[in-house]
């Protein structure tokens, strides 16, 4: 039986890890897969760079 626990990156000891294994200070995520949850770091780069560039183009100043 496959665990349906998620995946979280813990920023405590910077590495992805199944479950909630410290408080929620120290995650990031929920994420679908240790792949992902491996790449939090990137995911929310990209996610934060893809939503300022909807502000601006929000705002008119692109």
């Amino acid at each position: 039986m496959e665990n349906s626990e998620p995946w979280f990156y813990c920023l405590k000891h910077r590495r992805p890890e199944h479950g909630r294994q410290e408080a929620e200070q120290y995650l990031l995520g929920p994420f679908p897969d240790e792949a992902t949850a491996a790449r939090a770091l990137d995911v929310i780069r990209e996610r934060e760079a893809r939503k300022e560039a909807e502000d601006r183009a929000w705002s008119g100043d692109d």
